[in-house]
């Protein structure tokens, strides 16, 4: 090796090791990590929505944890939403004016719930298919850890 080619042999190693450093996953949510965890999404459940004008609800129960964030996700079929309402464990409920038509394969904005993590009972939505084409959607509920 010439004088030359041994400081581009070290520069090429370092500029190596950097790039594998900074494309590394994070570490894990381990407790005991000193950076926050990760947030998660979860399936909580989903409903197979009827045609015409309608209201479903999904069943969340204790056990699937406290979540800080919702979104549902449309698959198969576009749906018009009008509105959901999230009931929390403590008996309080959240209302949500969602006026959107959700396209299949699209979900709804993130919609954030009030304080800390919360214990979710159970999200009802009403939606309409009016107009879209035929075939039942399915509507899933995922909740962010």
């Amino acid at each position: 090796m010439t004088r030359l080619q041994v400081p581009l042999l070290g520069l090429a190693a370092l500029l190596g090791f950097f790039l594998c450093t900074a494309a590394a996953p994070y570490p894990s949510d381990a407790p005991g990590t000193a950076i926050a965890p990760l947030h998660r999404w979860e399936k909580l459940g989903q409903r197979r929505v009827n045609y015409s004008l309608d209201r479903d609800e999904i069943l969340v129960t204790a056990r699937d944890g406290r979540f800080s964030a919702l979104k549902l996700v449309v698959r198969k079929a576009s749906i018009n939403l009008h509105r959901v309402v999230v009931y929390f464990g403590n008996g309080q409920h959240m209302e949500v004016h969602i006026r959107k038509r959700i396209a299949a394969g699209s979900e709804t904005r993130v919609i954030g719930l009030p304080g800390k993590k919360r214990v979710i009972k159970k999200v009802v939505f009403w939606y309409d298919t009016r107009g879209l084409a035929r075939g039942k959607a399915i509507v899933e509920l995922w909740g962010r850890h």
